[in-house]
């Protein structure tokens, strides 16, 4: 059952642009892919075609290997952004939610020993799970976002916005200054330790502290 406090539901019809992602924003789950931590924000996009809903059951890919979840913290963008600086990059979010980038990790392995671009493995259809949207007008950066996702029961993932290598603010304003951000985009600001494959039937419990709690299931 689906457990929410949105002030505001049709925030999550605005969300129709593309959907800009941060690899390895936090360092623990950087070492576990036994990945190095960047040096700059690593960027990435998911096309619209990504998209879809975390409140119901969702399909993942068969016979490509393990699919991985990645719990992160989602910001709905309600202004357009060009080369902002960090005070006007936090005046445009508009929404907060979560997101699931579901990521096929045996494909995204060989990828990344070719030297090959990640999409295959990251933005094929259905691979961005997103939740509603909570309204925020005077969106708080300094508020610490915490959010933790549950499998069949068992803490999987905790994540801090503290945790964030590149804090929030600084990362919308490094996005802006290579990508034009438009309202309807979606960030997504890094995954936590503790991803792992997915199995047909997995119950999820997702939750963003103080905020809401959803409980939905892999097809």
């Amino acid at each position: 059952m689906f457990e929410h406090r949105y002030t505001d539901n049709s925030l999550s019809g605005l969300m129709q642009g593309k959907i800009l992602c941060v690899g390895r924003n936090y360092a623990e789950h950087a070492k576990e892919l036994n990945n190095p931590v960047p040096q700059r924000p690593l960027l990435f996009i998911k096309p619209s075609t990504a998209a879809t809903s975390l409140l119901q059951p969702f399909p993942i890919p068969q016979n490509k290997g393990a699919v991985h979840h990645e719990l992160e913290l989602a910001l709905l963008i309600t202004r357009p952004l060009t080369r902002a600086s960090e005070e006007e990059a936090v005046a445009a979010v508009g929404g907060i939610g979560l997101a699931l980038d579901l990521t096929l990790r045996d494909v995204q392995d060989e990828l990344k020993q070719k030297g090959q671009p990640w999409e295959v493995a990251k933005a094929f259809d259905g691979s961005c799970p997103l939740s509603g949207f909570v309204k925020v007008d005077h969106f708080d950066a300094s508020r610490e976002e915490v959010f933790t996702l549950h499998r069949n029961g068992k803490l999987q993932q905790h994540g801090r916005s503290s945790d964030m290598i590149f804090k929030i603010p600084m990362l919308l304003s490094y996005m802006s200054h290579t990508f034009t951000l438009l309202p309807g985009d979606v960030v997504l600001t890094g995954t936590p330790a503790g991803v792992g494959p997915l199995q047909s039937g997995d119950e999820l419990r997702c939750s963003l502290e103080d905020r809401f709690t959803l409980e939905t299931r892999v097809l």
